[in-house]
């Protein structure tokens, strides 16, 4: 199987699973990953989600074999766009959190699946590499949109157009990521924050997202508005009337994610 999915109390591990092909993408394994994160958010029980590879690497980005070049002309690589943007849409999208762990090479199209998620934990050995001018393209999988607003205008073009690896502690540094991990601590470290963001007020961190992502292109005005709204939705959710009491009954809160 192209992914596998473990569920643990209050979310699911899915791991892509080619280590052969350094998890790089394919069809099939864009079909199983969307079926899993389809399958995550229908789960009333599930309430963050831990993307991760299996084997040396995280993901090599697309499979080069599944958009072979034609001898009578180029390859058509409209399909495989329509795939990363539904993907890449689907987990910004996620009413819940979505922490990757980076367990090794994360190349082109697998670099920016990473960054597509909430948060990034990456293991010291790991590299991101948009590795997209080695062979005459762009970046894709929302990679312009997410570095620059990452790491800056300078940083993003030089990634983008040199290709050259950055070591996860470095893109820690420059805020590409969340943090770097000792290798052997990284799954400990993942699992951990994970069944954290489980029990949390699962809305209000859904709502988060969705402030956060509109703060990128509104102005100041739009901006409060639209905290306003969101910040009245978050209002009106058991999770905010369980943390107020929790508050001044100085004990933790016991939220349950629902509405």
């Amino acid at each position: 199987m192209t992914i596998l999915v473990e569920q643990h109390a209050g979310y699911r591990q899915i791991t892509l699973n080619r280590p052969d092909r350094l998890n790089a993408l394919n069809a099939e394994m864009h079909g199983a990953l969307m079926a899993a994160l389809d399958e995550a958010e229908a789960d009333p029980e599930c309430r963050a989600i831990l993307v991760t590879g299996a084997g040396r690497g995280f993901c090599a980005g697309q499979d080069l074999g599944d958009v072979a070049v034609k001898d009578d002309g180029p390859p058509d690589l409209k399909a495989v766009l329509e795939r990363y943007n539904g993907l890449v849409r689907k987990l910004r999208g996620l009413a819940m959190p979505v922490v990757c762990a980076v367990n090794g090479v994360a190349a082109g199209a697998g670099a920016n699946l990473a960054l597509a998620c909430d948060i990034v934990l990456a293991a010291k050995s790991a590299n991101f590499i948009q590795a997209f001018s080695r062979i005459g393209l762009i970046p894709d999988c929302g990679g312009t949109w997410f570095l620059p607003q990452l790491v800056g205008a300078a940083r993003a073009r030089a990634l983008a157009i040199l290709a050259e690896p950055l070591p996860a502690e470095r893109a820690a540094e420059w805020g590409l990521i969340w943090q770097a991990i000792d290798d052997d601590k990284l799954k400990a470290t993942a699992h951990a924050l994970v069944a954290r963001l489980a029990k949390q007020a699962t809305i209000g961190v859904a709502l988060t997202k969705r402030a956060l992502d509109a703060a990128e292109t509104n102005t100041l005005d739009r901006q409060l508005d639209l905290e306003r709204d969101l910040q009245d939705e978050a209002g009106h959710t058991p999770d905010y009337a369980e943390g107020v009491r929790a508050f001044i009954e100085k004990r933790p809160a016991n939220f349950t994610g629902r509405r």
